[in-house]
């Protein structure tokens, strides 16, 4: 036999009070005259039944839902996206509101639609909504949309420009840079390689020698080969992951990292410490960077404001990307 819902009824019935009662007491609303006895009462007898709020009458009750819907886009999930995911939900339950993640490759469902269904007050991106789809989203729901493409993209080229500028610091006069070989980093990618290409000019050096390095150790001693033709002797690699392939098309030419060839990635993937040698990456405290997001995301529902910040980017320098130089350079 199904098991009865327990409702506010029930805990009316079990604590001899009315059901609105049991709302200003579970819902803390101010100004309500409700002797301590009554809410003691209230508050035992929701623990002993075990009652939990329905979504939609807790919605009702505050004027708003506590769900926050992230958007992943359509790109593999790594350990980078993981964590940040486990850390912003995290964050986000210490202010009482629960996260709720929506896949982009998992299937096509719109995301208006998913904010409807599952009845988001917040809708959170990794990048960029365009104008049209924050307007769908509000009127799906959404109380706060971040970010918008007023407030300008995630600067994904500040991660290239960091790894240029530390290879260069380092003595390389001719860098190259690893592609990644999936097709959905392609236009973050890019971003990142503007950034090196930057700081090379900035530098006076020539642009880096581009190529795409898929996770195989052939494609990477390929990759190795041309560039070592022409000349290059640091690379800065899209990811981690690419990162470490491209040390083990290092290690399949025999050569020495850093002596022959320096590489740096990005993220600090766990595995990133464990490399041969341990790679230098630039990293994020994604601890920081969800908890100032949580704090925005909580200031911009109480009326404070929207904070024009980004996902992995803030005026605290601590969650803003720094190269954490390991032995690869």
């Amino acid at each position: 036999m199904p098991v009865k819902r327990i409702t506010s009824s029930d805990v009316a019935r079990a604590a001899g009070v009315s059901r609105a009662t049991v709302s200003f007491v579970l819902n803390d609303k101010p100004g309500m005259r409700i002797t301590e006895e009554t809410r003691r009462r209230v508050l035992e007898a929701a623990r002993d039944l075990d009652y939990r709020p329905h979504a939609s009458a807790r919605s009702l009750a505050a004027g708003r839902s506590d769900v926050v819907l992230l958007a992943i886009p359509d790109l593999p999930i790594g350990a980078g996206i993981s964590r940040f995911v486990e850390e912003l939900a995290t964050a986000l339950a210490a202010y009482g509101l629960t996260l709720v993640t929506h896949l982009a490759a998992a299937h096509g469902r719109p995301l208006p639609d998913v904010c409807a269904a599952v009845d988001a007050s917040v809708v959170v991106g990794f990048s960029s909504f365009d104008q049209d789809t924050v307007q769908a989203l509000r009127r799906a729901g959404a109380d706060l949309v971040l970010p918008t493409d007023t407030e300008g993209a995630a600067p994904m080229w500040h991660v290239g420009r960091l790894q240029a500028e530390h290879l260069i610091s380092r003595g390389h006069r001719r860098l190259g840079y690893a592609l990644p070989g999936h097709p959905a980093f392609r236009h973050m990618a890019g971003e990142r390689l503007q950034g090196a290409t930057d700081a090379c000019a900035k530098a006076g050096l020539e642009p880096p020698v581009t190529l795409t390095v898929h996770l195989e150790v052939a494609s990477a001693a390929q990759a190795i080969t041309g560039w070592r033709e022409q000349a290059v002797t640091g690379v800065c690699a899209f990811n981690d992951e690419t990162a470490l392939a491209v040390l083990a098309g290092l290690h399949e030419h025999g050569l020495t990292i850093p002596g022959d060839m320096a590489v740096v990635g990005a993220d600090d993937i766990p595995t990133a410490r464990l490399a041969a040698p341990p790679l230098t990456t630039v990293c994020w405290d994604l601890h920081d960077v969800a908890r100032h997001r949580a704090e925005t995301i909580v200031t911009s529902l109480a009326g404070g404001g929207q904070a024009a910040q980004h996902p992995g980017v803030s005026a605290d320098a601590s969650t803003n990307p720094h190269v954490l130089q390991r032995s690869s350079t």
